[in-house]
């Protein structure tokens, strides 16, 4: 029987453990996508004890300890910090086979050097020694980073978003590279006539822009896109349900924005078409900088609304959609191709059943332009475990090239998420070595280990131009 989580932990066989070893390891991350709060970036914030650090914000958690029958106050209300941990400690062992397990313990071993397993019996033990530590300045934010060899990390910005504490960053003595993306949902929302004309009021003071017509809102929204590019940005980021790309008309376009702006809720219709229409001007805006572009696909929010109205968004209540991908996203994708205006893109999938559709969609518009233009993302949210990354790499490796691709990232809140780099590059890994010794592939240890550190760092680090 093999011990739990020792160094050659889901590396199957001798090529697997030499690959990792001697080739992913120690390749440097760049993390292009997370949720990472920038003003503890800035500040290089330090945590007063584990919970803080570990389950604040933390909504795969929160779903687990509800799934437990863990009280909503352990979670996100008012209970001590050492009450909720203790509660996390009790759900632990009852998360066997979720990738929770496997993460919960890697970051323990990974950050505080702590190989015993988290139960309500050693809680107080492992909370004590992981809280010292954080005392100490190794364990600040920009330490917390440094122990995992980060190099390069976006975060993720509203275009509202003043960037005083990128300034800060870029001003200091921050030790990783960290640099904006745009991330327009907001902008784009006209589900609600009031939320969206909040939110006009809001492009309207940022970009200092009185928007009275569409073509105002456009102004005000590349101004902001501007102010990101001269803050180093040189990604965005879309979270959708799916791609929007109906057909339509400018004065179609002004019609709408003039009638939500009135205060009228749209028809589906109108809906379908202003957000085409602005994914449009986003996407050329992008192309015209030399961005790269994400699309996040599939995402059902808020499902509950009753504990929506209580806790508000990104609290755990969201789920995989099955929404229809293909023929609009390759609408959208060609519209832009058809002008020349496709900026290097990324498309992830939180759909399994979909992984097939997106891996042969890239390869509609990757017309050699630029090495892997069109990606398909990394497993991510609900697929960021192992099922779920091994299933998007076969999808990618049969239907285009693994070798090209831009590999893992977090999507995270958390400081304490990086080992997830690790745990992806195991996987990988254990692929190639599982079909090496298969005599599915040749035993070129020298060859196989640079694809894998590409995949791991450098085809991101050429893709993005970090």
């Amino acid at each position: 029987m093999k011990p739990f989580l020792d160094e050659n932990f889901l590396l199957q066989n001798k090529t697997a453990q030499t690959l990792y070893h001697e080739f992913a390891k120690s390749m440097p991350i760049i993390d292009y996508h997370n949720h990472l709060p920038p003003d503890q970036i800035a500040n290089d914030a330090s945590f007063a004890n584990l919970t803080q650090v570990w389950l604040y914000g933390d909504h795969y958690k929160w779903r687990a300890m509800r799934t437990n029958g863990i009280n909503e106050k352990y979670c996100t209300g008012d209970a001590a910090d050492f009450e909720k941990f203790q509660q996390w400690a009790a759900t632990v062992p009852y998360t066997l086979r979720n990738p929770l397990y496997h993460w919960t313990h890697l970051e323990l071993q990974r950050y505080f050097n702590i190989d015993t397993i988290l139960n309500a019996d050693t809680a107080k033990e492992i909370y004590d020694k992981a809280t010292a530590l954080l005392q100490t300045k190794e364990y600040s934010v920009w330490g917390l980073l440094g122990k995992m060899n980060v190099k390069t990390l976006c975060t993720t910005d509203d275009p509202t978003d003043n960037l005083e504490h990128h300034k800060k960053i870029a001003a200091g003595n921050c030790p990783i590279k960290v640099l904006p993306a745009y991330r327009p949902d907001k902008a784009m929302n006209v589900d609600d006539p009031a939320v969206f004309n909040a939110y006009v009021a809001k492009v309207e003071a940022a970009a200092d822009v009185n928007v009275v017509s569409y073509g105002d809102y456009l102004i005000a929204l590349k101004k902001r896109h501007d102010f990101f590019v001269e803050m180093g940005a040189s990604v965005s980021d879309h979270g959708l349900e799916q791609v929007y790309a109906e057909d339509y008309t400018d004065a179609e376009i002004d019609l709408i924005f003039d009638k939500i702006r009135k205060g009228s809720k749209l028809s589906l219709e109108e809906n379908h078409k202003i957000k085409s229409a602005m994914l449009v001007e986003f996407a050329k805006w992008d192309h015209s900088r030399g961005w790269v572009q994400q699309y996040h696909l599939g995402a059902l929010r808020n499902n509950n609304a009753r504990m929506l109205g209580k806790l508000g968004p990104d609290t755990g209540w969201d789920s995989i959609g099955d929404f229809s991908q293909a023929r609009a996203l390759s609408k959208f994708l060609n519209k832009l191709d058809s002008t020349d205006q496709l900026a290097k893109t990324i498309l992830y999938n939180l759909n399994p059943a979909d992984n097939e559709l997106m891996a042969t969609m890239i390869g509609n518009f990757n017309d050699g332009s630029s090495v892997g233009k069109v990606q398909f993302g990394s497993g991510w949210w609900f697929l960021d475990q192992k099922d779920g990354m091994i299933k998007q790499m076969n999808a990618l490796s049969n239907m285009g090239l693994l070798s090209k691709f831009v590999g893992m990232l977090t999507d995270s809140r958390s400081f304490l998420s990086f080992p997830r780099h690790e745990y992806f590059r195991r996987l990988l890994c254990n692929m190639f070595g599982e079909e090496i010794e298969n005599g599915e592939l040749p035993n070129d240890i020298a060859w196989t280990g640079k694809v894998i550190q590409d995949i791991c760092y450098n085809n991101a680090k050429q893709y993005f131009g970090f």
